[in-house]
């Protein structure tokens, strides 16, 4: 069972647990890049920008059952996530 992170994550490991996740699962990931209108080479081109941070973020926190299968292999629970996403989103 993975540990409990006991501090918060930042919006960029977030981002790239999130993106991590997306190319473990070919058919979330094909879903994310319809949302956000991505094909392959954008989306090669966005890694690591804030842009597609903040897409992944807002993504998985709209998500329900990605966002707690991330959390689940990650030990990020979804309220850390869930406070990030809210920092990035002050009026909700």
């Amino acid at each position: 069972m993975p540990r409990i992170q006991t501090i918060q994550p930042d919006v960029a490991s977030l981002a790239d647990s999130c993106l991590g996740y997306l190319a473990e699962n070919p058919d979330e990931l094909l879903a994310f890049m319809q949302f956000a209108g991505f094909d392959p080479d954008m989306l090669r081109r966005s890694v690591g920008s804030s842009a597609l941070q903040r897409g992944l973020v807002d993504y998985f926190a709209s998500n329900e059952s990605i966002l707690l299968a991330l959390c689940a292999n990650t030990g990020i629970t979804p309220e850390a996530f869930m406070r990030v996403w809210q920092r990035l989103n002050p009026s909700g």
